[in-house]
């Protein structure tokens, strides 16, 4: 059950918020800053490519690497195929785990190594395996981690990952919201230096005001009829989200949302991209999880059992180019099963503005869920 009260209570949010994840939600727009200076430090916005890199590789570990991994591959697009590679191992933890280089790796690729942590050794022994293939090998890594030392020793270059201007305690960094944008960051600043994405200074300060001004709009001491991420996870609570995204930018989007929903709130989502997502979940709007699946049985114990899961669409819109949209057909879908939609959309700005509010906003809501709902944070 969701405790609304709670989301209007910013004192009992601070007391909820163990893990500091209202503040890494709070300090992207910070992160984005810092990470930019420890990228322009450490020398990537001077480097001059003879070319673009056959193919760019990515390891780390948990949710951050992954959505890191996945906005590049998007925000890429043709000029370069961007693959991340997953991991092997025992356990999720950091000396357990493994990264191989595929076979045909060689002097023309390039390996990002993002993390976190910075203590796995398998990420060590990835960077020294593509020393030995000829590899260029950058890491975003926490300063002075064994990590950075290892790339450090095989002539990779380190980035040290941003952290906030007050930072002491920080319990929740590997999982919280403020980790995606330390880690991504800086390879964005790279990415525009090979010519695959278009970022220079300009567009990353723009991105750090659009963050900023989300925060302002979601955060706790804002009501919740006014803030858009506590109306979200408001209307989420007891609800399967089917997550639904259009436009290029929004498919990464959705699928990080989906992933902090189960690794934050403990609640499960699945996401799909319109419109091969109305043949994917359609069936789900009309079966067990349909609005009308849980009969309101006179007999039904009321007080002791647990309300049924009802299906809810989450509609993230990057709008879309060319005037062609599936969001009518969206709509006229959900409504049709009685089954209850909230939409997302960003305000104007470039791609990376909008991509960052849609990320800002769908952070925040899964944080709110986490704190108000029983056995959160």
């Amino acid at each position: 059950m969701l405790d609304e009260s709670l989301l209007d209570d910013p004192e009992s949010l601070a007391r909820a918020d163990r893990r500091g994840l209202l503040r890494g939600a709070a300090e992207a727009g910070a992160r984005v800053r810092t990470a930019a200076r420890h990228a322009t430090e450490a020398g990537l916005a001077e480097i001059k490519p003879e070319g673009r890199p056959r193919a760019v590789l990515i390891a780390g570990p948990g949710t951050a690497a992954n959505g890191v991994a996945d906005l590049l591959a998007t925000l890429a697009g043709a000029s370069c195929p961007v693959t991340r590679l997953h991991s092997t191992g025992v356990a999720p933890a950091a000396g357990a785990l493994r990264w191989t280089l595929p076979g045909w790796a060689g002097s023309v690729d390039l390996l990002l190594l993002v993390t976190p942590d910075g203590a796995e050794p398998g990420l060590a022994v990835l960077a020294e395996q593509a020393y030995r293939r000829g590899c260029t090998v950058v890491a975003v890594a926490p300063q002075r981690s064994p990590l950075s030392e290892s790339v450090n020793g095989v002539h990779g270059l380190v980035v040290p990952m941003a952290t906030a201007p007050y930072e002491e305690y920080d319990e929740g960094t590997a999982t919280g919201p403020g980790a995606l944008w330390a880690l991504l960051t800086p390879l964005l600043v790279l990415f525009d230096r090979l010519g695959l994405i278009t970022a220079p200074p300009d567009t990353l300060r723009l991105v750090a005001d659009r963050l900023d001004r989300t925060a302002e709009r979601c955060g706790p001491a804002i009501a919740m009829y006014s803030n858009p991420a506590k109306t979200l996870a408001s209307e989420l609570a007891d609800s399967l989200p089917l997550i639904w995204t259009e436009g290029a930018y929004a498919g990464p989007v959705g699928r990080r949302f989906s992933a902090v929903l189960a690794e934050l709130a403990g609640r499960p989502a699945l996401s799909a991209e319109l419109p091969e997502a109305l043949p994917a979940h359609g069936v789900l709007l009309s079966g067990a999880f349909a609005a009308g699946a849980d009969p309101d049985d006179f007999f039904r114990d009321r007080v002791n059992e647990a309300q049924a899961l009802h299906a809810r669409v989450v509609l993230l819109r990057d709008r879309p180019t060319g005037g062609m949209t599936a969001a009518p057909a969206a709509r006229e879908l959900a409504l049709s099963h009685d089954t209850a939609i909230s939409e997302i959309e960003p305000e104007d700005g470039s791609e990376l503005e909008n991509l960052a509010e849609m990320l800002a906003i769908t952070d925040f809501a899964a944080v709110y869920l986490a704190l108000a709902s029983a056995g959160g944070s």
